[in-house]
C-alpha cells in the first residue's frame, strides 16, 4: 500500500470547513486498497481549538511531537489575521521538511508570514489577495484561479476550493478513478481545474445599472452562439456602437468583447463537461464557428485544447 501521511495544522479561529473538506477527501480515498492516507491533526500544544464558527476541534496531538509528514496542510480562518508568532515560527522551522505543502484559503497568510511563499506563484481567497500581495511583495499572487500548483507548493482559494485541490492531489497520488469516486460520494464535482476562475464571468463582471445594458448581459449569457458583435449588441440596447461600448465597460468593468469571450468559454466548458456533443456542434453553439477557433480560445485562456479539457473533466463518454 502506498500510504501518505497528511498533517493538518489547527489553531484558534480556524475555518472548520477548510479542515473537514480536505480531510473528508483524503479519508474517502483511504477506503480504496492501495490508496491510504494517514491523517493527523495537531495544534501547537495539543489542546483543543475553537473554530471561527464556534465549533471545538480536538487535535490528535501537538505540533512539537509531529513527525515530518508527506503533506502538510495549513487551513485558513479568522485566526490567520493576527497569527500566533509561535505557530509562524513552527511553520518556518518545520514546513520545509514536508514533501508537499498545502494551504487552504487564508492559510496562505500563515505560510507567507513564515517566508515560505517567497518567489512562488500562489492564490488565496479573493478578499485577501490584495493584502497578501501588498504585505509580501516577494510573493506572486494570482487572484483568479481556485488553486495554484508551484512545485511542492499548492495554494487554494476559499472553502470549496480546498476540496477541489484535495481531489486534485488524490488524483495525482492515486489516479482519476479514485478521485472521481470520492467526489461522487461527497456529491461534489471533479470538474474544476485549478485555473478555473474563482468567479463565473457573470459574477466577475459588475451588473450594469441601466436596464438596457442589464438586458444585454442576460442576452449574451442565454445566446452565446448568436451574433454578439458590438454592433448587434448596441442595436439591442438601442444605442450607437460607440456609446454602447463605452457605457458597457463603464458599468460592468469589462469591454463587450471581453465579456462575450468569457461567457462563450464558460458555456463551452460546460458542454464539454456535461454533454456528449462533438467539437463541431459545441463550437457552433458557443459562437466560435469552427473547432479550430474554439481550440485557439481554449489554448489562450486555459493553456489546454478542448479535447484534452474534456478528457480530464468530463463525466461520461463523448462523441468526438
Amino acid at each position: 500500500m502506498t500510504q501518505r501521511s497528511v498533517l493538518v495544522v489547527l489553531f484558534d479561529g480556524v475555518q472548520s470547513l477548510d479542515v473537514t473538506g480536505p480531510v473528508e477527501v483524503f479519508a474517502g480515498a483511504s477506503h480504496f486498497p492501495g490508496a491510504g492516507y494517514e491523517l493527523r491533526t495537531a495544534s501547537l500544544d495539543g489542546a483543543p481549538v475553537r473554530t471561527s464558527s464556534g465549533l471545538t476541534l480536538v487535535p490528535d496531538g501537538g505540533l512539537a511531537d509531529a513527525e515530518p509528514p508527506h503533506t502538510l496542510l495549513v487551513p485558513g480562518g479568522e485566526g490567520t489575521r493576527t497569527p500566533d508568532p509561535a505557530l509562524v515560527g513552527w511553520l518556518r522551522d518545520h514546513a520545509t521538511h514536508a514533501e508537499r505543502l498545502v494551504s487552504v484559503c487564508t492559510g496562505a497568510l500563515l505560510l507567507a508570514a513564515a517566508g515560505l511563499l517567497d518567489g512562488h506563484r500562489v492564490t488565496t481567497h479573493w478578499t485577501v489577495c490584495e493584502h497578501l500581495a501588498r504585505s509580501y511583495p516577494a510573493v506572486e499572487v494570482d487572484p483568479d484561479p481556485i488553486f495554484v500548483r508551484d512545485g511542492r507548493l499548492a495554494t487554494s482559494a476559499g472553502v470549496t476550493a480546498g476540496i477541489d485541490l484535495a481531489l486534485a492531489l488524490v488524483e495525482e497520488d492515486h489516479g482519476r478513478d479514485i478521485a472521481l469516486t470520492v467526489a461522487r460520494h461527497l456529491v461534489v464535482f471533479l470538474r474544476r481545474p485549478g485555473n478555473q476562475a474563482q468567479f463565473s464571468a457573470q459574477l466577475t463582471a459588475q451588473t450594469a445599472r441601466r436596464e438596457p445594458l442589464r438586458e444585454v448581459q442576460h442576452w449574451i449569457t442565454e445566446h452565446p452562439g448568436d451574433d454578439l458583435s458590438v454592433e448587434a449588441l448596441a442595436a439591442r440596447a438601442r444605442l450607437s456602437p460607440r456609446h454602447f461600448a463605452r457605457a458597457f465597460q463603464a458599468e460592468t468593468g469589462l469591454t463587450p468583447g471581453r465579456y462575450v469571450d468569457r461567457i462563450r468559454l464558460e458555456h463551452a466548458r460546460r458542454l464539454l463537461e456535461d454533454t456528449t456533443d462533438g467539437m463541431t456542434g459545441i463550437s457552433r453553439a458557443c459562437g466560435y464557428g469552427t473547432p479550430e477557433a474554439m481550440r485557439r480560445a481554449f489554448t489562450k485562456a486555459l493553456g489546454t485544447a478542448p479535447a484534452e479539457y474534456r478528457r480530464r473533466f468530463r463525466t461520461q463518454p463523448a462523441l468526438d
